[in-house]
């Protein structure tokens, strides 16, 4: 994993900081953001990122984000793409779930999805969110999904 803040760290490191920054505030409040996004070249680079925001009256104030990239064969085909950017969100988001329960830290998880209405993926919007939902986490979608639209899809260009 890669921070801005911390460099290149470990997993377990980024989980400490994680746990770390969660637990500054017990009774505070916390968003935890995963999203994915890729970007076709002679491969397909695809960056995970995962984001902590807290959260004082309805109002951000400030956080952390930790990246993550792959690179994998050329996916051409749209819906392969989106679900499998989706897949991998989940598969961070379960990692995470299970290391907040496990020291007991009560936080939801929710994965935005670089899909929207206005644009060829929406058509698997329906899909995706149940795919998501039924994991046991939120789904947020284009245009509020910053992870995703935002934050990913910088850092895969």
């Amino acid at each position: 994993m890669y921070s801005m803040m911390y460099g290149e760290i470990s997993y377990e490191k980024m989980y400490s900081i994680i746990k770390a920054y969660l637990s500054q505030d017990r009774h505070g409040e916390y968003r935890v953001s995963i999203g994915t996004d890729s970007q076709n070249f002679d491969d397909t680079k695809i960056p995970i990122t995962i984001g902590i925001h807290k959260i004082e009256n309805s109002i951000g104030k400030g956080g952390i984000f930790f990246s993550e990239i792959r690179r994998v064969k050329k996916i051409s085909n749209i819906r392969q793409k989106i679900f499998y950017e989706t897949n991998l969100s989940l598969e961070l988001a379960e990692k995470l779930e299970e290391r907040f329960r496990y020291d007991k830290i009560p936080n939801k998880i929710a994965i935005h999805v670089d899909a929207g209405y206005n644009g060829p993926t929406g058509k698997y919007i329906a899909e995706i969110m149940g795919w998501v939902k039924s994991c046991g986490f939120q789904c947020v979608i284009k245009p509020d999904s910053y992870m995703a639209s935002s934050v990913a899809n910088r850092l895969s260009k």
